[in-house]
């Protein structure tokens, strides 16, 4: 029997604001519907049934494992054929005008010996979390951290294999990955907006590597920045609900892009592509739910991921890309 309090999201609201209000530290996981969320004080948290390591804090706090041997780990992702069809989807609502970009993500069942443990032991990654018997998260994307009274969001988009010749250039050159990047940046920025002043996008399109199990990837990302109104501990939860869901991995515009989502992907994200985070009574750190493994009723494992599909998207490119992180951090 779980021992963990799931709530809604108005009392997830509720609960945050009153943690904020009175500075008092918490951990926060809310799925991607926001329907099933946990906020409650890190004591409060069974540990048998979850752990989490972030930079701002957890309730694990050894290193991940070096990995001894091999491991099994065989991808059986859909047809090119099945993911077509999300694809034209996606694809139709972009021509119609009515998204400019639209995360598409889908389930990749995945055969191999590791448990959920496993992963979430040997896993190298700025933020890992850990639900017993359910999933495992090993994520390296910010969602926002909120610093001095400043807030700052750091979207990821943009993957390429650093093996690929002159790799640094080529996605910092790419035009359809321009684009995807840029329009994210300013969905982000007009997201902070709604909470914040001053907002300013202070580093554009850097690099980051990735180490995988696979070799080595770079990600590209960019930092945006505003300053919080005095007292904003006060509503912290209403604050954080406005900027869900993430901007990153919907798309944009953001409601209608939502809509689209949930006509073209073949599966709930459940927790996917949700946030979690600790606030550890005066600052918040938090992170976008990717890189994501889920172990369904009969123990099979399924990894969840995706990609941003533009009017210049190539279905077979974001096919591959869909495919190619399908991995586990380990090195």
């Amino acid at each position: 029997m779980s021992r963990l309090n799931f709530l809604s999201r108005q009392d997830a609201i509720k609960r945050m604001n009153y943690y904020g209000r009175r500075g008092i530290p918490f951990f926060f996981l809310i799925d991607f519907d926001e329907k099933d969320c946990i906020v409650e004080e890190p004591g409060n948290l069974p540990a048998d049934e979850i752990q989490f390591s972030f930079p701002s804090g957890g309730n694990y706090d050894e290193e991940p494992a070096v990995m001894k041997g091999t491991f099994a780990w065989e991808p059986h992702p859909q047809t090119i054929e099945e993911y077509s069809r999300s694809f034209d989807t996606v694809y139709k609502n972009l021509y119609a005008g009515n998204s400019f970009l639209t995360n598409l993500t889908c389930g990749t069942p995945v055969r191999t010996d590791l448990t959920l443990e496993d992963i979430f032991i040997h896993s190298r990654a700025k933020y890992r979390l850990l639900m017993k018997d359910r999933f495992v998260m090993f994520s390296p994307e910010i969602f926002v951290r909120i610093s001095d009274g400043m807030i700052y969001s750091y979207p990821m988009k943009g993957t390429i294999d650093a093996a690929y010749p002159e790799a640094a250039s080529v996605i910092l050159n790419d035009v359809k990955e321009s684009a995807e990047h840029a329009t994210i940046v300013d969905l982000i920025r007009n997201d902070l907006s709604r909470i914040a002043s001053e907002v300013t996008v202070t580093k554009y399109r850097y690099i980051d590597e990735v180490q995988t199990h696979n070799g080595t990837f770079l990600q590209v990302s960019s930092e945006i920045r505003g300053r919080l109104p005095e007292g904003f501990r006060d509503t912290l939860g209403d604050m954080f609900f406005r900027l869900l869901p993430a901007g990153s991995v919907t798309g944009a515009p953001k409601k209608k892009t939502v809509e689209i989502i949930r006509e073209a992907e073949t599966y709930d994200r459940g927790y996917y592509t949700g946030v979690t985070g600790y606030f550890d009574g005066k600052n918040l750190d938090s992170a976008v739910i990717i890189r994501f493994v889920e172990q369904q009723p009969d123990g099979t494992m399924v990894f969840k991921s995706g990609g941003g599909i533009t009017f210049k998207s190539d279905m077979e490119s974001e096919y591959k890309e869909m495919i190619r992180k399908v991995y586990v951090p380990f090195y």
